[in-house]
């Protein structure tokens, strides 16, 4: 379904064990930068009523899930705070064409395979960790990253 042609490494999944909370912490930065990116684009192409519709929901799915999250770091009794991003994002965005129409395509394809990576992160998480709650909120989120990852390939069509 997600059709990625490398999966994450096993290294990733040594870093969880490491530093969970900085995995929860990046999580919840991740979900501000996906509902970021789907703003962006209904912003972008504001004349595509199907573009918008879809962005518009994605936003709304994104920012609950960086409130969910959030809820998840206070309850641990985490403090959230800012670190360093990873340059993933950026790297992907370097490729995106620079006129349209192929800037759009590329801009939510880009955001597409975000969203493929991260339900397949979501999916080992669900699998890997010995924390019932996490593990089980990881596979709650499975199928709307899947969801997203599908709308953003749709709206590149």
């Amino acid at each position: 379904m997600l059709n990625l042609q490398s999966t994450t490494s096993d290294r990733w999944l040594r870093q969880v064990d490491e530093n969970l909370e900085e995995i929860l912490i990046d999580h919840a930065h991740c979900e501000n930068k996906a509902a970021r990116a789907a703003l962006n684009l209904l912003v972008a192409y504001v004349e595509n009523d199907a573009l918008c519709r879809a962005m518009s929901s994605i936003v709304i799915e994104e920012l609950e899930h960086f409130h969910l999250v959030r809820e998840l770091i206070d309850r641990r009794g985490i403090r959230f705070r800012r670190i360093r991003q990873s340059n993933y994002g950026a790297q992907l965005a370097a490729l995106i064409r620079k006129r349209e129409p192929g800037r759009a395509v590329d801009r939510l394809l880009v955001a597409g395979l975000i969203e493929a990576r991260s339900c397949e992160r979501f999916d080992l998480l669900r699998e890997h960790l010995d924390d019932v709650e996490l593990a089980d909120f990881y596979g709650s989120l499975f199928e709307s990253e899947a969801s997203h990852h599908a709308t953003y390939v749709r709206c590149a069509r």
